[in-house]
């Protein structure tokens, strides 16, 4: 049986790719929107903007489709303060 393969964005390539997502800033660590920030995708879900770290460097396998992002503690407070 073939599985379909994943392509950068987790979507299976035999899919549409999802909708454009309009995102709305929740909480940020600067006024620019060029650092760490919490984002609502509009679909249910969070983006999150941040240093990549690999998989490698924190002794994790991530599958196909996957980072790693560090963002700040504070950051994450802000943002569920904002969504409350």
């Amino acid at each position: 049986m073939n599985t379909p393969s994943v392509d950068a964005v987790g979507v299976a390539s035999n899919q549409a790719p999802p909708a454009a997502m309009n995102l709305r800033t929740i909480a940020a660590q600067c006024a620019s929107g060029t650092c760490p920030t919490v984002y609502d995708s509009g679909r249910g879900t969070i983006v999150v903007q941040g240093y990549l770290v690999s998989g490698d460097h924190a002794g994790v396998t991530l599958p196909d489709g996957e980072q790693l992002v560090e963002i700040p503690v504070e950051l994450l407070v802000n943002a569920a303060r904002s969504l409350s």
